[in-house]
């Protein structure tokens, strides 16, 4: 089971605890993270916003699963959130509310002493990367996400794609292969214009109990014709791929754990050069006590286009029980290019969970 842990299926990431440990062969079980926030910026009082400096904002992910029997199940992942929430959203316009489906899955597990199988078809996050298995506000021990994930034009989106993927493990080894119906820089709806397949692999070996090490890549197109960034005169979508090629390393020890992530993201054009982003995160999180924890991240992205963004985000926890967590923290942005180069963020999040069960 150790094992299962270090690849971070999301067997287990979506699916509750009673899979892994009652007897019932099928159930109901619902998990819903619920966050309150308050923010505050200089990017705020700029334009195109120009307004207060703080804004609240609130997130709402729900996890509902339904088992059939022993080794078919369904998972889902559903989020609503209000805009400006994520840090990229304080330099745009727009104000409101956006609900997504970030998964929904038919699933087949098989779990021996061997290793285990994993077999899922729907809508789910993208293979790529170790980031995405700690999306929610109560597993991310920051507040803002790492420079290469985020919503919308994004090299990493956390939006869904329709795909269908193979988990497997052996030993102290695991693996992944998913095909997609677009590119995680652009996730695409089924009933969208201009789909493209895609693939993506990754591989990680456990060296031993608390330290693994694993890579992955993706490659296809990835524009569309209404696309931001696509351009009057540019070559066919279908010809223009975007690949991208990560390592990432976790280890744990007693009450300390530590995340890293480097990434080489290359997007195709024709008119011009090629967009290409290097980017990359290391995070360390400390507990302190029963109720409280501090984390720290430095992260680094290199665009050809944009130019270099450090950042250095830092967060203290406390955690009044175990469903309630408090986070605080304090993030600055330091950008070579643009007419405001360093941003100061501030916020404090509040989260509750809640989980729910039933036999059936």
């Amino acid at each position: 089971m150790k094992t299962v842990r270090h690849l971070g299926f999301l067997l287990l990431v979506l699916a509750p605890t009673y899979l892994r440990g009652q007897e019932a062969n099928s159930g109901i079980d619902l998990r819903a993270t619920l966050t309150a926030q308050l923010m505050g910026s200089n990017q705020l009082t700029a334009e195109p916003r120009s307004g207060s400096p703080v804004i609240a904002g609130s997130r709402t992910i729900a996890y509902p699963t339904l088992k059939f029997s022993e080794h078919w199940f369904a998972t889902g992942a559903v989020q609503l959130v209000t805009r400006p929430y994520y840090t990229s959203n304080l330099s745009t316009e727009g104000y409101g509310a956006k609900g997504s489906v970030l998964q929904s899955t038919l699933n087949y597990s098989r779990v021996s002493r061997r290793g285990s199988l994993l077999v899922r078809g729907g809508e789910m996050s993208s293979a790529f990367g170790s980031f995405l298995l700690r999306y929610d506000d109560a597993d991310n021990a920051l507040i803002d996400l790492p420079p290469q994930y985020g919503y919308y034009y994004a090299p990493v989106s956390f939006l869904a794609v329709a795909a269908a993927q193979v988990d497997a493990t052996r030993g102290k080894w695991d693996g992944r292969l998913q095909f997609a119906n677009s590119s995680p820089a652009n996730p695409r709806s089924i009933f969208a214009h201009d789909q493209y397949g895609n693939w993506t692999a990754g591989a990680g070996y456990t060296v031993h109990q608390g330290f693994r090490i694993g890579v992955s890549g993706y490659r296809g197109p990835y524009l569309d014709r209404k696309y931001a960034y696509y351009y009057p005169g540019e070559a066919k979508p279908s010809t223009l791929p975007a690949h991208a090629i990560g390592v990432d390393a976790n280890w744990a020890h007693r009450h300390t754990s530590a995340y890293l992530e480097v990434q080489r993201l290359v997007m195709s054009y024709t008119l011009f050069p090629d967009f290409r982003d290097s980017a990359g995160y290391a995070e360390l999180r400390q507990v302190l006590s029963p109720r409280w924890s501090i984390a720290g991240r430095y992260s680094l992205t290199s665009i050809n286009v944009t130019g270099r963004t450090n950042i250095v985000e830092t967060t203290g926890s406390y955690r009044p029980n175990c469903f309630q967590l408090l986070k605080f923290g304090y993030e600055l942005r330091h950008a070579s290019t643009g007419s405001e180069r360093n941003n100061n963020i501030v916020a404090v999040q509040y989260i509750t969970t809640f989980h729910k069960s039933a036999a059936l």
